[in-house]
């Protein structure tokens, strides 16, 4: 599963998240978010390598319980998944490496 530009119309509930299988990202952020706007090259350019990696995209926000249970302060929020669990996790990259270094948290050992 490729990057995802936009955000998913409803949030998966944290059961479906804790439930995903292999690798997944988690964005959480807003479309209007400057931070998430210059951070979308970094994230794509990371995952572009990793068709493996399930990328999902989560409008976060008041009333947005999914972030809530991630404890989600500042965005972009980028959570790292294994089987469902986190292993990663970034606040507002600045580098594209430190995306792919957090993506290499998820390999298999």
């Amino acid at each position: 599963m490729p990057y995802a530009a936009q955000h998913l119309a409803q949030a998966p509930s944290r059961d479906d998240v804790d439930r995903l299988p292999g690798t997944t990202v988690v964005e959480f952020g807003t479309p209007w978010c400057g931070h998430c706007q210059r951070a979308q090259p970094l994230i794509e350019q990371a995952l572009k390598d990793h068709a493996e990696v399930a990328h999902i995209k989560v409008e976060d926000g008041s009333g947005q319980r999914l972030g809530r249970t991630y404890g989600v302060k500042l965005w972009p929020t980028l959570v790292f998944l294994k089987d469902g669990k986190e292993v990663a996790r970034l606040v507002r990259p600045q580098t594209g490496s430190e995306v792919e270094q957090a993506l290499q948290t998820t390999a298999p050992a």
